[in-house]
């Protein structure tokens, strides 16, 4: 059985995506070209992760939360590294985020309908508010909450708020092989 019905797994440029057989990809989720998807993460429903010029990873037990979409730059003139996208392991990123050749290390967290742009940099234990907007080369340092469009420092995270981001993760993994299973007999018995 397709260990993703519903989803569009899409081959370019001889890259084929990578995904742990862990997984969550969610029906009408699109992953293209030279993407890697680590043990445990969940891509949930209608979102895009399109490396078709260039790499996404995302680390184990990561989740990329509904509508969201997800891309990269190529290395250019004047820019040889490029843009690729790196998601650390432990990540949440809400619904209708916009996240754009930038890294996300571990445990960091993008609020709903956020957006990341590219060279931009979420640190561990960090936290882009709701509806922000990370400019691009700006660095969030560890334990910090930014805010706003653009986004700026608004304030340190305090030990209760690191716990609440860990909490909402951990029912993001779990919830994720919930709905593996339902998407599953759904497709087998339709």
């Amino acid at each position: 059985m397709n260990r993703h019905p519903g989803a569009n797994i899409i081959p370019i440029h001889g890259k084929v995506p990578k995904i742990h057989e862990t997984a969550f990809i969610a029906p009408g989720s699109t992953i293209i070209g030279d993407v890697e998807i680590g043990a445990g993460s969940s891509i949930w429903y209608n979102c895009v992760v399109r490396a078709d010029v260039f790499t996404i990873r995302i680390g184990e037990r990561s989740n990329i939360q509904d509508g969201s979409i997800l891309h990269c730059d190529p290395p250019r003139p004047g820019d040889e590294e490029g843009c690729p996208l790196v998601i650390g392991d432990d990540v949440l990123i809400g619904h209708m985020a916009m996240i754009h050749g930038c890294t996300i290390h571990d445990r960091g967290f993008v609020g709903l309908g956020a957006i990341a742009m590219n060279k931009s940099v979420i640190a561990s234990d960090s936290m882009l508010g709701a509806g922000a907007m990370l400019t691009e080369r700006k660095v969030m340092g560890e334990r910090e909450l930014w805010a706003g469009r653009p986004a700026k420092k608004f304030k340190e995270l305090n030990d209760a708020a690191i716990a609440g981001m860990r909490i909402g993760t951990a029912h993001y993994a779990e919830n994720a092989k919930h709905h593996l299973e339902a998407v599953e007999a759904a497709f087998r018995d339709s």
